[in-house]
């Protein structure tokens, strides 16, 4: 693939962007172009060759920009290929296992013939905006469980799987 990889997000605290942000390093590294938006500032996907759509996972469900970015570019993104991350236990387990997606991103993968979904330990720490993340925060449950190391492998898969067609 010799274009332009989208690396777009969702992210309502800053750790969906920096993962989102980790990803774009390695595709670079790898000699591929890519540009990173917050999916909420996504107009049109056309340009790009190749898209990796991440989300923080809220609720069990993925923050609102990054669904709404999958349905807004719904038909564009079928005809390209298709990766899919999301963010969000605050646990290790994200690190310890494969987790599924949740059930609407499993949906939209499926419908949209996405090449793969993973899913990485999110970050909520002190000043986090909203009143769950307040809540959780209060009852101790914060921290950041993302791995930078199996973001980068992962990554790294990608952009090998795009450079070799």
């Amino acid at each position: 693939m010799t274009g332009t990889v989208l690396i777009t997000y969702g992210s309502t605290n800053g750790s969906t962007e920096r993962i989102a942000e980790t990803v774009a390093g390695v595709l670079r590294e790898d000699g591929l172009t890519v540009e990173t938006l917050p999916a909420r500032s996504v107009r049109d996907v056309a340009p790009y060759d190749a898209v990796v759509a991440g989300g923080g996972l809220y609720a069990g469900r993925w923050q609102k920009d990054a669904r709404r970015f999958l349905r807004r570019h719904r038909r564009a993104l079928a005809e390209r290929p298709l990766y899919l991350f999301s963010s969000g236990p605050l646990d290790p387990s994200a690190s310890e296992r494969d987790i599924p997606p949740v059930h609407g991103v499993r949906k939209a993968a499926t419908r949209l013939d996405a090449r793969e979904h993973i899913t990485f330990g999110g970050c909520l720490e002190e000043g986090a905006k909203g009143r769950v993340a307040g809540m959780i925060l209060r009852n101790g449950k914060g921290g950041d469980y993302r791995d930078f190391s199996a973001i980068e492998s992962w990554a790294a898969h990608v952009a090998d799987e795009l450079t070799q067609g």
